[in-house]
């Protein structure tokens, strides 16, 4: 790819760049496991969205700073995590500035691209989690209603779908109508983050049915450093979420 890795410090926040003062992830130094963002937080919703020991497989499309890799590695030991990013240089940055454990047991790095990957493998995963993008924040093949659909495929029964839709999210659905016709409607967009993501859900399998209450009890339990409460409290704003459960 035609752009630099770069990596950035002001102010204890380590952050990467591909070549512009976008971020395409950052680090707490001091807290290298803690979500520095809130998008990827709100992505961690997601393992509000089903009871027990979940998730056990996990695949991420996109490393970044690897910030929810280390996340869900510290705080879901039992899980197996599979990550899978285009980019070496991204890797190579993540393994040396950003603290991404090496651990081939629980945490396997795949080079590669996301969608190949997605059609191709044979395995099945409670959690996929979507974040990729190329040096101007566009994801590419990673949208469309095709790749969703193979995503639905590769779930399994308690499957969750979290899929960052920074910059697909204008207009009238923009690119959460793919998820919403790959998963026959079983898909959320949470409020739009202060960055301007916005963070889609969809899932297979059993129902997801929580009130809001239950799930703001939930994050509380997680004791991981969510710190959901207000994003939780947006959510009777969504159509469908207005008695205040959240159902897919």
């Amino acid at each position: 790819m035609g752009f630099t890795v770069e990596v950035k410090e002001s102010d204890g926040l380590r952050s990467l760049h591909f070549g512009s003062a976008w971020m395409q992830g950052a680090m707490r130094i001091d807290r290298p496991f803690e979500l520095a963002f809130e998008y990827t937080r709100v992505m961690m919703a997601a393992l509000l969205l089903r009871e027990g020991d979940f998730p056990r497989r996990v695949l991420q499309i996109g490393l970044g700073a690897g910030s929810q890799t280390k996340f869900l590695y510290k705080h879901r030991p039992a899980a197996h995590l599979t990550v899978v990013e285009i980019e070496p240089r991204v890797v190579q940055t993540a393994r040396e500035s950003f603290c991404l454990p090496d651990d081939p047991a629980r945490l396997e790095v795949v080079v590669g691209d996301g969608v190949d990957f997605v059609y191709q493998t044979g395995h099945r995963f409670d959690l996929i989690m979507v974040d990729g993008f190329n040096d101007h924040s566009h994801p590419g093949d990673l949208n469309t209603l095709p790749f969703y659909r193979a995503c639905r495929e590769r779930l399994s029964e308690q499957g969750i779908l979290a899929v960052n839709l920074i910059g697909l999210s204008d207009g009238v659905k923009g690119g959460f109508a793919f998820i919403e016709s790959a998963f026959e409607q079983r898909a959320v967009r949470f409020p739009r983050c202060a960055s301007g993501n916005t963070i889609a859900f969809a899932a297979t399998g059993a129902s997801v049915d929580f009130t809001i209450e239950e799930l703001q009890a939930r994050a509380a339990r997680e004791d991981a450093g969510l710190a959901l409460s207000l994003m939780l409290d947006r959510l009777a704003t969504l159509p469908g979420c207005e008695d205040g459960r959240l159902r897919l």
